[in-house]
């Protein structure tokens, strides 16, 4: 990531996302209620979900994921120490690329911290 921060990178895109949420409110609130649905707790614990889709986003080198997913985690009481042990899951199972990706979430983790 440039010099952008992560709150900043937040804030840009859903100021960017407005008026899409607008003229595409049906889709959006599908995603929304998707989102809702998915990340719920169950049998596995929404701090858990939080930690997969921070390795899918990782994985999938989405800054903008990082960013979202790291914010969701520290308001959850997700520890460094959790963080840490699933980022190097992304690794091993992501090689170098998610390497690059896991500095990404550990800086978002400082800067959002």
């Amino acid at each position: 990531m440039s010099t952008f921060e992560h709150a900043e990178l937040i804030q840009n895109i859903n100021e960017s996302l407005t008026p899409f949420r607008k003229s595409q409110s049906q889709a959006m609130q599908g995603f929304g209620q998707l989102a809702k649905a998915a990340m719920a707790e169950g049998a596995i614990s929404a701090k858990n979900k939080e930690l997969i889709a921070l390795a899918i986003g990782i994985t999938q080198h989405c800054s903008g994921c990082v960013a979202f997913h790291v914010k969701a985690l520290l308001k959850m009481g997700c520890t460094r120490e959790e963080l840490e042990e699933m980022l190097t899951i992304c690794v091993y199972m992501g090689g170098g690329p998610a390497l690059m990706y896991s500095a990404e979430a550990l800086k978002a983790w400082d800067t959002l911290a």
